[in-house]
């Protein structure tokens, strides 16, 4: 059984491979992740949020997020919980992605 920290760190790698189209950074620098819960039985609960409510692309990037996840060793199952409470706003970002978009 692979640790949690090691796991929490698979899991963020995989999540920086999936991207907005809308905005070309990954989902977790842009603060779209709120949080990771990784229970000791390998099933992880992914609480997550869009830059809008209206987010054409939302399907495919919850999709996208249970795919990358799922595969990665030592996770039994991904549950993708979407919410907009708190709304997501540029602050979230790291400042890495701020960089990258010009927001600095």
């Amino acid at each position: 059984m692979i640790d949690k920290i090691t796991l929490e760190i698979k899991i963020i790698e995989a999540l920086q491979t999936v991207f907005d189209p809308e905005m070309p950074a990954n989902i977790y620098d842009l603060g779209l992740v709120y949080n990771i819960d990784i229970k000791e039985d390998g099933y992880v609960n992914i609480t997550m949020t869009l830059t809008a409510p209206g987010c054409p692309v939302a399907g495919e990037i919850i999709m996208d997020v249970d795919s990358k996840v799922r595969s990665i060793d030592g996770v039994k199952d991904v549950n993708v919980m979407l919410t907009f409470d708190p709304a997501w706003n540029r602050d979230m970002m790291t400042e890495e992605a701020k960089l990258e978009l010009g927001f600095l």
